[in-house]
């Protein structure tokens, strides 16, 4: 199929059959609560938190860390696997492992599970691999969905085509710099067609069965619910989506055809673990009162990221907010000599200024340093994500905040940097960017942990809100 071309986004989104016209957030809500199963979200980097409030994340997935979750019948909980930033036999042998533990946790509760395996919604990510070794031990299931809609980041599917909203344009996802990602790069934005690709041929794209915005729309979810019924076994099916009504009907569907007795696996974006779970995206945004604490220390932000997206708001926020920037030479920190004595200085520079009062900002430069190879080319972010991670780990001093701006970032500065092992997302502070408080167990207990996706929000984003985060 020939590659799609970008599109007016006002004129296509205004042309669309009219949504649903019934709210269903309130059913899906019930009949989550009272379908018995927990919603298990499998989450690449902490990131898919960004649509959802007052649901737990673990960072660890030992038998007795999951039951503990599940013997109190949550209808959801997240466990942080960061496998994004994993070579394919890694995270293989993780998914294996969780899989198997998960399994073992469900029995030893008699708490039934189902699972999403959420990730980027540019389609960056072990695909297929997470969901075929999640099959192998949870599976068979009657059904794979691959549903990237997020409504907050601008990314839509429409004609079974996923599209990145830049301005005024939709712009197929394969045609943006997400799909030359040196690890994760693709080329077709026409999902059947990126299945196929994704899979080396052996899920044609001829095969893959799709919910047309055209039922969703008009049919709602008794309809929805009866194409997934009819679907044949072992189908891969991807989900059409352009506004939030779009995914909670698609939501209520699966619920409904749960209860009628289907097993379906998620590889999913973070709106429709939202949309099941009946939470509105349209939810009062926390206040910086919210998260962070009244000390005179200085608050943190630390950028690892490198999607054009990150470089700009880190140019927006460097112009314009009152900040003490501390830039760390990636090519320092590749470099075994220089590497040492550049954290050494980094480290000193920002427990004077946190201690001082003074809102910090930490960052890699930005040239960005890749290999040809994919796996190289993770161990190469390894090692720069690590001294991040080294500076959070050694910190003297508590911020009054936390921004990490970044998924693989944010996983990193969480689990290694502050040893969290379970937290609580309050919401989000801004439109697709969750707010962590973190549990006991943290280097800083009760800290308000922000976690900003690398391409979410305006250029103005991150300033915006560390400005905001100042000024109380």
């Amino acid at each position: 199929m020939p590659e799609p071309t970008p599109l007016a986004k006002g004129a296509t989104l205004a042309a669309l059959p009219p949504v649903w016209p019934h709210d269903v957030l309130a059913a899906n809500a019930a009949a989550a609560a009272a379908a018995g199963r927990t919603l298990v979200v499998l989450d690449d980097d902490p990131t898919g938190t960004q649509t959802v409030r007052d649901i737990a994340v673990v960072t660890a997935w030992d038998v007795a860390t999951l039951a503990a979750e599940l013997s109190a019948a949550p209808v959801c909980f997240y466990i942080l696997t960061n496998s994004r930033s994993l070579a394919p036999d890694a995270t293989r042998a993780l998914h294996l492992g969780l899989a198997a533990n998960l399994h073992a946790a469900s029995l030893a509760t008699e708490r039934p599970i189902v699972v999403a395996s959420r990730s980027d919604s540019t389609l960056r990510g072990h695909y297929p691999l997470e969901t075929d070794t999640l099959a192998g031990i949870l599976g068979p299931f009657d059904t794979t969905f691959i549903t990237p809609y997020f409504e907050a980041g601008g990314r839509y599917t429409l004609d079974d085509t996923h599209y990145v909203a830049e301005g005024d344009l939709l712009v197929p996802a394969g045609k943006t710099p997400f799909a030359r990602d040196a690890a994760f790069g693709y080329r077709a934005s026409h999902l059947p067609t990126y299945i196929e690709e994704k899979t080396a041929g052996r899920i044609r794209a001829g095969d893959v069965a799709a919910i047309s915005l055209e039922l969703i729309r008009r049919g709602g979810p008794v309809a929805v619910a009866e194409k997934l019924r009819a679907l044949p076994r072992g189908t891969v099916c991807i989900v059409n989506a352009a506004a939030p009504r779009d995914i909670e009907v698609f939501a209520a569907a699966t619920l409904a055809a749960e209860a009628a007795g289907s097993g379906f696996i998620y590889r999913t974006a973070a709106g429709f673990v939202a949309a099941r779970l009946g939470q509105s995206p349209q939810h009062a945004l926390l206040p910086p009162a919210a998260f962070s604490t009244p000390a005179a220390h200085g608050g943190l932000t630390v950028v690892g990221s490198y999607v054009p997206k990150t470089s700009a708001q880190l140019a927006a926020l460097l112009a314009t907010a009152a900040v003490t920037p501390i830039e760390l030479d990636v090519t320092a920190l590749l470099d075994d000599t220089r590497r040492a004595p550049t954290l050494a200085a980094a480290l000193a520079a920002l427990n004077t200024a946190l201690a001082a009062g003074r809102d910090t900002v930490v960052y890699t430069s930005r040239q960005l340093i890749t290999s040809s190879d994919a796996v190289a080319s993770l161990a190469i972010g390894r090692r720069v994500s690590d001294a991040l991670v080294y500076l959070v780990r050694n910190l003297a001093v508590a911020p009054r905040y936390l921004i990490a701006k970044g998924g693989i970032t944010s996983s990193d500065t969480a689990t290694l940097g502050l040893g969290v092992r379970r937290a609580l997302v309050l919401g989000q502070a801004l439109p697709g960017v969750p707010v962590w408080q973190l549990g006991p167990e943290a280097k800083f207990p009760g800290l308000g942990y922000v976690v900003f996706p690398g391409n979410v929000g305006a250029d103005t984003a991150l300033a915006d809100l560390v400005c905001r985060l100042g000024s109380i």
